[in-house]
């Protein structure tokens, strides 16, 4: 049995004894209840409420067989205050503030999140199921393993990282089920939605390439149109596989979860940029650097830095170009000159030759009218060649200065491209940069020698070449034409063998002849004479006369006075009017032959005068003469002899 004083709930150990008058100290601990623990509480405080009050019991009095050493330092300090504070009867001020923040705490609302929500976490461990996550409230969840089975790429995860997460709702072995890939695909289209706003750049990653275009990873996988992943067109998409771009967003359709995106406008941007800079410092004779951008069959365009100039052909060398390909390469980078800069078009044109020396500046020194060069055929016209005197000098040969020859004949039949040539300088333009060459006047002349050759009355033979109104062309040699004329050729006869009647060196002309070969005119006038019978058939017969062929390819003229008889003086006509002309007189028939007397010859001009009438006259004193010579008759008469003449 226990005294009054003695306290059941003491145990006494030896050496230690307890006094009433000092009671020993108490360490109040705080105890925090979750909701697990405060029906426990509530339970254990009814049941202390509905026990019966036990009477403390008696002071105990207990003596320490050995002295208790006093604390020192620190130790001393905190169990001075601590005895202080049990002396004084007051609790300590750093326990009361711990417990009432922890009340307060306690005390306190707590909200749980919602199923959308958003919230911050602490990466606790990585497991075979997937990430614990510490949402804090002593409240675990896990992010299921099946939200990186398509994750490429280090696991983006390791523990003690932050993260966040969203509630799905649903609970598994006992932690609350939780979503990163939604956080993490709200946040990419959060993103997205602002740089499409505000126009603003993203970077992505090449992930594959499709019909039309690539698939560009910018969080979701976005389309990159072929037409919108450069300034120019994109022929092979293969090579982009895995390139890091920087797009701008030019469509998207959240809900069904659409992108499309493009580079080529960022690089408009910077081009613009460029340009107007480019623009703005730009003058006529400024010397500049560019990079041959593309080629075409008049020129060359030079990317300047954001802005096209022209590099015309005719400004590339100041010797002849055939092609620009042959000045210039696409992708080279070339010095130029601007030439002309049109602001309100944008139009620029260069020159490159203008930085190279001028080879014309002394041509007229070096190149004076007469001179004989060699050179070399670098293009061929329809009107002419061009030569090459110099690197950069050229000169044109036209048609007509090729050859001697006045046949035309194309360029390309005389010289080709590259044959070698001897020219001589003709004129020389300096204001229109054009020197005029001859080629066959760097050789000798043939028709100075022609004359020699041929001399007039030479029998040539040759083919005709051409014929005309007037006359035809005979070639007599090779590059070498004469002309016969149409009164030199007999219509009766075949030209065979012409003759040469005149050369002019002068006029590059010959004349020929064929009536001079046979000059039966010259035959006939030796054996006739005025005065001579011939017999002649009309040919025909005009107004004035009767023309009457008397040899073969010879006329002579029968005019009409005489053809019929004189009248005597103050003999007048019976009939009123003219004279009747040679059709109506009916003495003289075409196509029958008849007597004329031969009463005018003009060898020069190759006429003879017939007189049909001065014929009959001689005939008949022929006649008389004849009969006096004979027999005369006693009976016979004068006008019996001419009436027998003219029965016969």
């Amino acid at each position: 049995m226990f005294s009054d004083n003695e306290n059941p709930g003491v145990e006494t150990s030896a050496g230690q004894s307890a006094s009433a008058a000092t009671p020993a100290p108490e360490t109040i601990t705080p105890t925090v209840q979750t909701e697990e623990t405060l029906p426990a509480a509530a339970e254990a405080q009814d049941a202390s409420v509905s026990a019966p009050v036990v009477a403390e019991p008696a002071a105990v009095t207990v003596s320490p067989t050995e002295p208790v050493a006093a604390p020192d330092g620190a130790a001393a300090v905190e169990h001075s205050d601590m005895s202080a504070a049990a002396e004084s009867g007051e609790p300590s001020t750093e326990s009361t503030a711990e417990m009432e923040q922890l009340m307060e705490q306690y005390a306190a609302p707590h909200q749980a999140p919602s199923e959308g929500e958003i919230e911050s976490g602490q990466v606790v461990a990585v497991i075979e199921l997937g990430v614990v996550v510490d949402l804090g409230g002593k409240t675990e969840g896990l992010i299921p393993a099946q939200e990186f089975a398509e994750l490429d790429g280090p696991f983006p995860l390791q523990a003690g990282q932050p993260v966040e997460v969203q509630r799905t709702g649903d609970r598994k072995d006992g932690y609350v089920l939780l979503s990163y890939q939604r956080v993490r695909r709200r946040r990419v289209w959060s993103k997205i939605e602002e740089a499409y706003r505000n126009k603003t750049d993203i970077n992505g990653k090449v992930v594959d390439h499709i019909k039309g275009g690539l698939v560009v990873d910018i969080g979701v996988r976005a389309f990159l149109p072929a037409s919108q992943a450069d300034t120019h067109p994109v022929r092979d998409l293969v090579e982009w596989k895995d390139r890091e771009l920087t797009v701008r967003v030019l469509k998207m359709n959240r809900k069904r979860g659409n992108v499309v995106v493009s580079r080529r406008a960022i690089l408009d941007e910077q081009v613009q940029a460029q340009r107007q800079a480019m623009l703005d410092s730009m003058a006529e004779g400024q010397t500049v650097r560019g990079v041959v951008k593309n080629v075409t069959g008049y020129g060359a365009f030079v990317d300047l830095g954001g802005i096209d100039g022209l590099l015309h052909i005719t400004d590339m060398s100041w010797g002849r170009v055939a092609s620009p390909l042959d000045a210039v390469r696409p992708g080279e980078e070339v010095e130029v000159k601007i030439l002309k800069y049109d602001r309100e078009k944008g139009r620029i044109s260069l020159g490159r030759k203008q930085l190279l020396p001028n080879p014309w500046a002394s041509v007229a020194e070096r190149y004076a009218v007469g001179t004989k060069l060699t050179g070399k055929i670098m293009g061929l016209t329809d009107y002419g060649a061009f030569v090459e005197l110099e690197p950069g000098i050229e000169g044109l040969v036209h048609v007509s200065e090729m050859s001697w020859s006045k046949r035309k004949q194309h360029p390309s039949k005389i010289v080709k491209v590259g044959d070698e040539v001897e020219v001589a300088v003709l004129g020389v333009d300096m204001n229109e940069r054009r020197i005029s060459l001859g080629m066959k006047q760097a050789q000798s002349d043939p028709w100075q020698q022609l004359a020699d050759k041929y001399p007039v009355g030479t029998v040539v033979s040759g083919r005709i070449r051409k014929l005309t109104e007037f006359g035809g062309f005979l070639e007599i040699e090779e590059g070498f034409d004469g002309l016969i004329h149409v009164s030199d050729i007999s219509w009766t006869g075949r030209v065979k063998n012409p003759k040469v009647l005149k050369i002019d060196a002068a006029s590059r002309g010959v004349s020929l002849g064929v009536k001079q070969v046979n000059d039966i005119w010259s035959t006939w006038f030796e054996k006739h004479k005025v005065g001579d019978l011939v017999r002649g058939r009309v040919s025909r017969v005009t107004t004035f006369g009767a023309f009457v062929e008397i040899a073969d390819g010879i006329e002579g003229l029968c005019h009409i006075s005489e053809i019929d008889e004189r009248r005597p003086k103050g003999d007048k006509p019976q009939t009123s009017g003219q004279r009747p002309s040679a059709r109506q007189s009916g003495l003289l028939d075409p196509g029958r032959d008849y007597e004329f007397k031969i009463v005018k010859i003009n060898p020069d001009q190759h006429k003879i005068g017939l007189s049909y009438r001065g014929a009959q006259k001689q005939a008949e004193r022929r006649d008389m003469e004849d009969y006096r010579s004979t027999k005369p008759s006693a009976k016979a008469t004068i006008g019996d002899a001419i009436m027998a003449k003219r029965s016969l």
